[in-house]
């Protein structure tokens, strides 16, 4: 069997649209010859739902599966073209397949997820309903005490892993990441680079001020605290009891918060919006000369 290069699948999948696997499967069969591999699956129904991949899916919906035990969950995100298809029955039953089998195979690489079946019912999917469908990402999350929240659309999910605590304690505060969205669990978790970047912001905000030196250190000291404070979920007041922070919530609980996973549907994709006039004003100059 010719060895296939993940540089190949890459290449295959660029110029095909087409899941991982099946562009691995269409290597293997023509030999790595990817201008082979290309007519293939031309030839099968693979190409037609390709047609639609080009197109930006940053609409769709979440879901998270918890173990009873508490023990484990996962959480995952599942992209379409747009809300109407994100709430079609077809597309909620195929998010829910592609949880179950994350869940069941305690899986964490998405890769391993669309092996097989689930590549082949998301192609399938992608000719009935007529829309590019991405299944985008997924977390498995392992802890002591493992807790979820999704909000009421399907548009925010997130996973809590606690130690200590129960079900219940873990769900409050997923709540409160759903709703505050913070960056990190705890002040010492920020990234030094970013804390680092915040600072030069504030020296320079600070300088404009024409305070000395000290002054000026003992501002940008204060402003870094509060950052890191707003952005921490321990810091942050409890949505569900605003006179309570959510660390102490938590200690109060006898927990300690080990990390939190959130995924909001499309955050961080681009899309391109298409100025439909323009469009046609170009295609009427066009025809035109």
């Amino acid at each position: 069997m010719t060895a296939i290069k993940a540089s190949q699948v890459k290449d295959l999948r660029e110029r095909t649209g087409l899941g991982m696997m099946e562009c691995k499967k269409a290597l293997v069969e023509s030999g790595g010859d990817i201008e082979q591999a290309i007519e293939d699956l031309r030839k099968s129904s693979g190409m037609k739902a390709a047609k639609k991949a080009g197109r930006t899916a940053a609409d769709g919906m979440v879901m998270v599966k918890i173990a009873e035990n508490g023990s484990y969950g996962v959480v995952v995100e599942v992209n379409s073209e747009t809300d109407f298809v994100a709430r079609d029955e077809n597309f909620q039953g195929f998010v829910s397949a592609v949880t179950d089998k994350a869940f069941d195979g305690k899986l964490g690489d998405l890769t391993e997820l669309m092996d097989g079946d689930v590549e082949t019912a998301r192609q399938a999917l992608v000719q009935k309903i007529g829309e590019n469908i991405s299944v985008r990402r997924i977390e498995l999350v392992e802890a002591p005490v493992v807790g979820g929240y999704v909000h009421s659309n399907n548009r925010i999910a997130v996973l809590v892993a606690l130690d200590g605590g129960n079900g219940d304690v873990a769900k409050d505060v997923a709540m409160h990441v759903a709703a505050l969205n913070p960056q990190v669990a705890k002040p010492e978790d920020m990234a030094a680079d970013v804390i680092a970047k915040e600072k030069e912001i504030y020296i320079a905000q600070a300088q404009e001020s024409g305070k000395p030196d000290e002054i000026i250190e003992k501002m940008v000291a204060g402003r870094v605290k509060k950052f890191l404070a707003e952005s921490s979920l321990v810091e942050q007041a409890f949505v569900k009891d605003p006179d309570v922070k959510v660390g102490k919530f938590l200690q109060q609980a006898g927990a300690d918060i080990k990390s939190f996973t959130r995924f909001e549907v499309g955050e961080g994709i681009e899309v391109e919006e298409e100025d439909f006039a323009a469009e046609v004003a170009a295609q009427m100059e066009k025809q035109g000369k």
